[in-house]
């Protein structure tokens, strides 16, 4: 049957599929951030780690099953340009988000030193990414040492920003415009077991869509004659980030600043697992030496998104052009330029 083989699919039935996919991703999304947020005051873990280990992993579900999928079917500028594309394309969603709260700029409201430490940590992982394509090109059991090495930073990261929150040695300056991640009350939420299978089935839901999502971008991209990295940066990327987008305008709204700032962060820290877990898949030999020169610009944009967020994130400016932060206003620069690049040089 033509549904059971994707190579069958035609361009109308793989452009359906990813519709379908995309709208379950950002419906789903709009669920699972209500779950996270109380799951965060049930167990006293905090919207900044919460939106980090489980916002950030659940949203991203989708994104990492797709490029772990593309990378074990022999297309590296797929799955890299997937994740490297989603970090970028959410961190523009934290300068949308930004326009929704009005008070003052989200990141001087928001102010956090676990955020700015997963911030931190994100710059440290892409950097490493970066380094690693002018590293050797050796691999362990196909796999390169910079894999490990990403991972091991990654699980020591997320456990200083837990330490940062218990015992911070940095605290933000108090202004009117603060709001603290304070815990909302807890007696009229839902049980702790009911709230965890809520949030297993909704991230397994987003983990199929990131599957069925993959065939059909790679249908599309031979169709239209495009590159693969093209379609992974601005197609499947943007897709598979709806989540964050959805859930850090939900947060911004139910008040939960922390949430948003830290689901964001956190999940494209999260995210560049996906390019470890990509070369783990890719049995071609080194992912990141397979990475086309349009990603690897791509990548050295991000950074600079990234680093610009972090100037935000310490300057704290309460108010800027149009009600947001110069980093908002910088961010959204960058990442129109990326993609104007992009397009350009034709992915």
């Amino acid at each position: 049957m033509p549904l059971l083989n994707p190579e069958d699919w035609s361009l109308a039935l793989s452009a359906a599929v990813f519709v379908l996919c995309a709208g379950s991703i950002g419906i789903v999304g709009t669920w699972i951030t209500r779950v996270v947020d109380q799951l965060a005051d049930l167990t006293g873990i905090g919207e900044a780690v919460a939106g980090a280990l489980l916002l950030g992993a659940a949203t991203s579900l989708s994104g990492a099953v797709l490029s772990v999928t593309a990378a074990w079917n022999g297309s590296p500028d797929l799955a890299v340009g997937n994740a490297l594309g989603g970090i970028a394309v959410q961190t523009l969603f934290l300068a949308v988000a930004d326009f929704f709260h009005r008070r003052a700029n989200l990141e001087h409201a928001a102010a956090s030193a676990a955020n700015m430490l997963q911030n931190a940590l994100l710059i440290s992982l892409l950097a490493l990414i970066l380094l690693a394509p002018n590293l050797p090109d050796a691999t362990i059991w196909g796999i390169h040492p910079v894999t490990p090495v990403l991972l091991g930073l990654y699980a020591f990261g997320i456990r200083m920003v837990r330490t940062a929150r218990r015992e911070p040695m940095w605290v933000p300056s108090s202004t009117r415009s603060t709001e603290p991640d304070t815990p909302d009350d807890t007696s009229r939420m839902s049980s702790k077991g009911r709230l965890w299978t809520s949030f297993v089935v909704l991230a397994a839901i987003l983990g199929v869509s990131g599957w069925l999502l993959e065939p059909a971008a790679s249908n599309i991209a031979g169709d239209l004659g495009v590159s693969l990295s093209l379609v992974g940066v601005l197609m499947t990327a943007v897709v598979t980030s709806l989540p964050e987008l959805v859930t850090s305008v939900a947060a911004v709204r139910r008040g939960a600043l922390t949430l948003a700032i830290g689901g964001i962060i956190g999940g494209n820290a999260f995210d560049t697992l996906f390019t470890a877990a990509s070369d783990v898949a890719y049995r071609e030999g080194s992912i990141y030496h397979a990475m086309p020169g349009a990603l690897i610009e791509w990548l050295a944009l991000t950074l600079l998104m990234c680093g610009v967020l972090m100037m935000g994130l310490v300057r704290r400016q309460e108010r800027g052009l149009a009600g947001i932060g110069f980093e908002s206003v910088a961010i959204i620069g960058l990442y129109v330029l990326g993609v104007v690049l992009m397009l350009v040089d034709g992915g």
